[in-house]
């Protein structure tokens, strides 16, 4: 297999974004702001994240949490093919809450990759009818396909996570990941989060690939990329999303698009419009 291809094909169900990918491109370590769900369609994938080590082969699904870091590299040379949906956390917690009862405010996927025969077929029906045929005229029908997936999943492979600890909200190296957070596109320095954290920029630099999985300039690029995509989201011009997101020009933030998501920002605004 080539390099190959990813393409983000339209969906017509508010909140879920698509991947098709067949390619032997190797992903640095990143997080998406979603819940993720896919199939191997064929080949194999090799991850690894805070759950550590995983592969997948054909018929396996595979699935990640929101902000979880991760990396995905094909097993050989011949790469690996699959299907995703990304998913708005808050659908998720809503189905969560209105499958249980009760308030589901935090939610996780608890298997990277799990063969299960029902979960792929379910899967395979809503990539059906909510992509492969977005112009099913009944709305009907992909929401059923949509809260059948999500009921599976959230008896079968979720659970609640244990609470994080007050002084990872609210340590130092949490004060500098905020400062990211709050505008990406600013030009900022190890020094400029040292003084923010309260540290040295060497233990600056260790804190904060210990505790976010990336280290600052990777977690930067990442949040600019995801602002960016907000941008193209209203319908910004890719040259204007671009500067907004602190990138060099449009060919800097499109080498981060394909490096970190594997599609083109120019993909990613056909895929919404």
């Amino acid at each position: 297999m080539p390099r190959g291809r990813v393409h983000m094909p339209r969906c017509a169900i508010a909140g879920v974004e698509a991947t098709v990918a067949e390619t032997a491109h190797a992903f640095p370590r990143h997080s998406h702001d979603r819940f993720g769900v896919g199939v191997i369609v064929s080949g194999g994938h090799r991850s690894a994240s805070g759950r550590g080590l995983v592969e997948a082969r054909a018929n396996d699904a595979i699935m990640v949490n929101p902000g979880e870091v991760h990396d995905g590299s094909p097993l050989d040379e011949r790469g690996r093919a699959w299907r995703m949906l990304y998913f708005e956390p808050s659908m998720f917690s809503a189905a969560a809450s209105e499958l249980t009862g009760t308030a589901a405010r935090e939610i996780e996927l608890t298997q990277p990759v799990a063969r299960d025969p029902l979960l792929k077929r379910r899967f395979e029906r809503l990539f059906a009818v909510a992509v492969e045929a977005p112009c099913v005229p009944d709305d009907l029908v992909r929401e059923e396909a949509l809260l059948d997936l999500f009921g599976h999943l959230i008896r079968v492979h979720a659970t609640r996570p244990a609470r994080s600890k007050p002084r990872q909200a609210w340590g130092p190296i949490a004060r500098a990941k905020a400062r990211i957070d709050d505008d990406p596109s600013a030009s900022l320095t190890l020094t400029d989060l040292a003084a923010e954290a309260g540290m040295s920029r060497f233990q600056l630099l260790r804190g904060f690939a210990q505790e976010t999985g990336l280290p600052p300039h990777a977690y930067r690029m990442q949040r600019r990329v995801a602002l960016a995509r907000q941008w193209i989201a209203r319908g910004a011009v890719l040259a204007d999303a671009a500067a907004a997101a602190g990138f060099a020009d449009q060919s800097h933030m499109t080498r981060a698009f394909v490096r970190l998501l594997g599609v083109t920002p120019a993909n990613y605004a056909a895929a919404l419009r």
